[in-house]
């Protein structure tokens, strides 16, 4: 098979100032079909390889086109997935088309391979499923992955099988336009209130975030009480968020003093027994992604999906419950 040719795109005066990488991606859109159309990140990546030009220059994926500057690029065809393809690996599928799969992910599951998780991910069941086309499994070892969920929290996720639905639900999550709310059962008594901080790493370990940065994004959370449990040893929370940083309402609720219980990073063993022992039966954080909501990249239409938290968050709500009646009686 021929090498694909080089594509070649003369920058219109209107898109002067855009970043390349987005100018290209919208340009490509335009003259193609959105299935044959490279995806940002792809594109991302042939610049970095050299096989986009400027005026006859390499640049970065980030520098801004000028007018009239003329463009070469050199397709390079997809990477395949560097993933297994694996049976057997549990999750609730909630919705699926032919863009996208929507899925109830249990806690304990981690969303695709990493360090000390090559296989038994959400991603490895997907290529089991034979959800994505071989053409579309591309990408590294996270194919349609657009957000992710940590290992001990469970609920609703959206994964792409196509790579453009992968490109405009990344625009959505990049917007902040997603709406997305979660259930946690905090260790002490929680304040309804709105967390807004700067979010980066933490400044000596690197495994976790923290609010307490000189720079980093804005992170905003916003916190509802749904209940006071065990004559206020917890209470039972709703956060949305408004934007969506790695670890975000864990460390927002940490740091508030009133972190989620079982949290084995951002928390400690709680001192009450009632808390430690609903903790160990948990035997996970006490965080649930109850609902997804967002536009669907083919229709355009609105769609919203939500799951219950799973029986052992129920059952822990049901303790702390019980020993709150208890303490009043």
């Amino acid at each position: 098979m021929a090498p694909p040719a080089p594509l070649v795109v003369v920058v219109p005066r209107e898109a002067a100032g855009q970043r390349l990488d987005r100018f290209l991606a919208t340009a490509l859109a335009a003259a193609g079909t959105n299935s044959s159309a490279p995806t940002r990140s792809e594109l991302q990546r042939w610049i970095e390889q050299g096989r986009v030009t400027v005026n006859g220059a390499r640049q970065q994926p980030s520098d801004k086109v000028r007018a009239e500057a003329q463009i070469v690029v050199v397709p390079a065809a997809p990477a395949k997935t560097a993933a297994q393809a694996e049976e057997g690996v549990v999750f609730a599928v909630l919705y699926q088309d032919e863009a996208i799969i929507v899925v109830d992910k249990p806690p304990g599951l981690v969303v695709h391979p990493a360090k000390g998780h090559a296989t038994g991910t959400l991603v490895n069941g997907l290529l089991g499923m034979g959800i994505f086309k071989s053409e579309d499994a591309v990408g590294d070892d996270r194919p349609g992955i657009v957000h992710r969920l940590d290992k001990g929290t469970s609920g609703v996720m959206v994964v792409a099988k196509t790579p453009a639905a992968r490109e405009r639900l990344k625009e959505q999550f990049a917007a902040h336009s997603i709406e997305r709310a979660y259930e946690a059962i905090c260790v002490g008594a929680v304040a309804a209130r709105t967390i807004a901080t700067l979010h980066g790493r933490h400044p000596t370990d690197r495994v976790k975030f923290s609010s307490k940065v000189l720079r980093g994004k804005r992170a905003v959370t916003h916190v509802e009480v749904l209940a006071v449990l065990a004559g206020g040893l917890a209470t039972h929370v709703r956060c949305t968020l408004e934007t969506g940083r790695t670890h975000q309402i864990r460390v927002h609720l940490a740091e508030a003093g009133t972190p989620i219980l079982g949290d084995p990073l951002y928390g400690k063993p709680p001192k009450s027994p009632l808390l430690r022992e609903t903790a160990a039966a948990l035997g996970h954080q006490a965080l649930h992604a109850r609902v997804l909501g967002f536009v669907h990249p083919v229709t355009g239409l609105p769609v919203r999906f939500e799951s219950p938290p799973p029986p052992e968050f129920g059952l822990a709500l049901a303790a702390l419950r019980r020993a709150g009646r208890d303490a009043d009686a």
